[in-house]
């Protein structure tokens, strides 16, 4: 238990690590990353690691939103191709 719970951490900073340096889609696809990790791991009883959870899947949360009004706002793909 002790190994999965030091795993998740290592993890975890390593995730935020990335995001911390990552630009624009890289920073989408960390935070993607991150949900998907959450959704697929049980819940740890910590109250203070779950709180610290809750706040940085609610910032991917808020990131991976803005991503999706943004790109359904624009009409041209990355590489200058229209969309519709």
């Amino acid at each position: 238990m002790a190994k999965l719970a030091g795993a998740s951490i290592a993890a975890s900073l390593v995730l935020i690590s990335l995001a911390a340096r990552a630009d624009g889609r890289e920073e989408l696809i960390a935070c993607q990353a991150v949900i998907d990790h959450a959704a697929r791991s049980p819940q740890n009883s910590g109250a203070a690691s779950s709180a610290q959870n809750d706040a940085k899947l609610q910032r991917c949360r808020q990131i991976v939103r803005d991503w999706t009004l943004r790109d359904s706002r624009m009409s041209v793909d990355e590489q200058g191709r229209a969309l519709r």
